[in-house]
């Protein structure tokens, strides 16, 4: 049957048939689930010659520019090699990746006008660095060699053996459609290399692991000077000219930018800042980061805090800094409170928190020359989004700083939800180094959380690549709970999907199992789980539909919506559904819905109507239908996009 369907899919493709219609919310969201593995196989199939810092820009530049403007056919091809089901968005949005590196490494010619692709991107740019992946061993950088001697089309063979696990008949299918008329030849070319596909898979492949360098230091000082010197001629010019006669102005009666006032000095002067006493917590009417003591070797220093304040309000040219999305990276209203100074592996760092705000201040131990500086939103947090911030990361691990209520830290896998948790070492608030999700690297085999036991019980909160770790919880929105076992027990076969929402200014994430669906066939019971990220800035809300068959460790995303009330505690209700295919090989449609959910009907490429909450209907692959549900009170409710 399976060599039978493959044959069936290469006569399509030979056929020029279309495959199902694509949309563009469909193609973004194969796009922004498979993100590094597109910007992976852009990186290989484009040609070294640029440079790895302008092939890594590149690589990326492709793959956010692969989505289509509107409905489109995928390609007859399958998305994998591994018998799941075929996702048309991805192997439409991945074929769009390998024609537009193929068109990016041919060479310039006067007689036609170049190509998008061949242009140098505009974006992404990262100013005043140059990136580019960590280097491997020998074996990578010899393979690196060997591919670069290749054409593109030979190059982008290689990639799909290897990455997409694709037989040579779908990769012929792929590379005629992204315009190589002759494909045997660079399946031939390929050939050359020897099959050491696991390396692919190492960080000297990974365009979204990346080290960081300085440009030409000297250029650019003295382009900066010149650009300055640019900008205050302009701006005498424009003085001149807009202030005549008595003048007008959008600050009225501001003073100058560089007057010094007594709020700013206050606001730089390290002898002004907050400390809190050690014992403040306890009788406080609230735990919130404003009853945070301060803590660390080097409280007590004063050049070092007064050279954090001053960054906070003039970071300079060579100063990296980094915030949360929606959050504000300018300089202290007034002084700020501090909630530690001391040495963390082999930096000085500097924590502050000005009731909106927390900033983190890192220096190098034997000097100030990479300096860093990092914003993170955290207005209105309390109790367990209040009880931990990060210190530094290194290595693949994080160090955290605790709250003073915190008594016990320990380390779990949520992917072994019945594995107990770990002890971790605690000393003056600060923990011993723990394996950050975030950071990890290759498959997605665990996801280490922080668990945290304190005087309301027991919670988890997750690394997010931010300063505030994310609380989990788990639950029917609005009835959510923190039992850190109940919770690892939800979240054990979604807890790979928390990857999608790393520094995205998350604030806690969700899991509700809203539906379990007997599948046709005696196919089992499948089950439905919604999974919601809710951010500090109140926008920016990711809820994903995952459906999960009997026998599976991974959930699958069905669904998902941004900026959406559902799933949430304003609208604690969902309607999903997905294209299931049996034992026997009969495409079903299922759906599920809450159980306020009365009836579902589905319209367009499936007809279907059920009472209740759960829906079965025969499909044909590739089948798009349109959801609409019925609630206890009457309400309509559409299906999750």
């Amino acid at each position: 049957m399976q060599s039978q369907d493959v044959a069936q899919r290469h006569a399509a493709a030979s056929a020029g048939a279309p495959g199902p219609a694509v949309d563009v919310e469909q193609a973004e969201a194969a796009l922004v689930e498979h993100y590094p593995r597109l910007v992976r196989l852009a990186y290989l199939v484009l040609p070294p010659g640029p440079g790895r810092g302008r092939r890594v820009l590149t690589a990326h530049a492709l793959v956010q520019r692969a989505l289509p403007r509107g409905r489109r056919p995928a390609p007859v091809v399958p998305a994998q090699s591994t018998g799941r089901v075929t996702d048309p968005g991805y192997a439409l949005v991945r074929l769009e990746v390998v024609r537009s590196a193929l068109e990016a490494g041919r060479p310039l010619r006067l007689t036609a006008w170049p190509t998008r692709a061949q242009l140098p991107p505009l974006l992404p740019q990262v100013w005043g660095l140059r990136l580019f992946p960590r280097s491997g061993g020998a074996d990578e950088l010899a393979l690196d060699q060997r591919l670069a001697a290749l054409s593109g089309p030979a190059r982008a063979t290689y990639a799909l053996r290897g990455l997409e696990q694709l037989p040579d008949g779908d990769i012929r299918g792929i590379l005629r459609a992204a315009g190589i008329e002759h494909p045997e030849g660079a399946l031939a070319e390929a050939n050359a290399v020897p099959a050491q596909y696991p390396l692919l898979d190492s960080p000297e492949f990974d365009p979204c692991f990346l080290q960081a360098r300085p440009t030409d230091l000297l250029r650019r000082r003295r382009h900066t000077r010149a650009a300055l010197a640019a900008a205050a001629a302009l701006a005498v010019c424009g003085a001149l000219v807009a202030l005549p006669g008595g003048g007008w102005g959008a600050d009225g009666a501001a003073a100058p930018v560089y007057a010094q006032n007594p709020a700013a000095q206050a606001a730089l002067d390290p002898a002004q800042v907050t400390k809190v006493p050690a014992a403040a917590w306890r009788t406080a009417a609230r735990t919130d980061f404003s009853v945070w003591p301060a803590r660390g070797a080097l409280t007590g220093d004063t050049a070092l805090l007064r050279r954090a304040l001053a960054v906070w309000a003039r970071p300079g040219a060579t100063v990296r800094v980094s915030a949360t999305p929606g959050t504000q990276t300018g300089g202290p209203s007034g002084p700020p409170q501090l909630l530690y100074a001391g040495l963390v592996d082999s930096a000085r760092v500097v924590l502050f928190y000005d009731g909106l705000r927390i900033a983190r201040y890192a220096e190098p131990k034997d000097g100030t020359a990479g300096a860093a500086l990092d914003f993170a939103r955290v207005d209105g947090a309390t109790g367990l989004e209040a009880s931990a911030l990060v210190l530094g990361r290194a290595d693949g691990n994080v160090r955290y700083l605790t709250a003073p209520w915190v008594t016990k830290v320990a380390e779990r896998d949520l992917m072994k939800p019945d594995a107990p948790a770990t002890d971790v070492a605690l000393t003056g608030g600060v923990t011993g180094p723990l394996a950050s999700g975030a950071l990890q690297q290759g498959a997605c085999t665990s996801w280490d959380v922080l668990q945290l036991t304190y005087a309301q019980g027991v919670g988890l909160a997750t690394d997010l690549g931010e300063l505030v770790p994310a609380r989990l919880t788990a639950g029917r929105p609005g009835k959510t709970g923190e039992d850190s076992g109940a919770v690892a027990r939800d979240w054990a076969p979604y807890a790979c999907s928390l990857a999608a929402e790393r520094s995205a200014g998350v604030r806690g994430v969700n899991a509700w199992a809203f539906a379990e669906q007997p599948l046709p066939a005696g196919g089992g019971t499948g089950s439905w789980v919604c999974t919601r990220a809710e951010t500090w800035r109140g926008d920016g809300t990711v809820a994903l539909a995952q459906f999960r068959t009997p026998g599976s460790r991974y959930g699958a995303v069905a669904a998902r919506g941004t900026d959406v009330t559902a799933c949430g505690p304003r609208d604690p209700q969902v309607l999903a559904g997905v294209l299931w295919k049996s034992g026997g090989g009969q495409w079903y449609l299922l759906a599920a819905g809450g159980r306020d959910t009365t009836s579902i009907r589905a319209t367009g490429g499936v007809t279907a109507s059920a009472p209740g909450s759960l829906l079965v209907a025969r499909a044909k692959q590739g089948a798009q239908a349109t959801l609409k549900g019925t609630l206890a009170g009457g309400s309509e409710i559409s299906g999750l996009r």
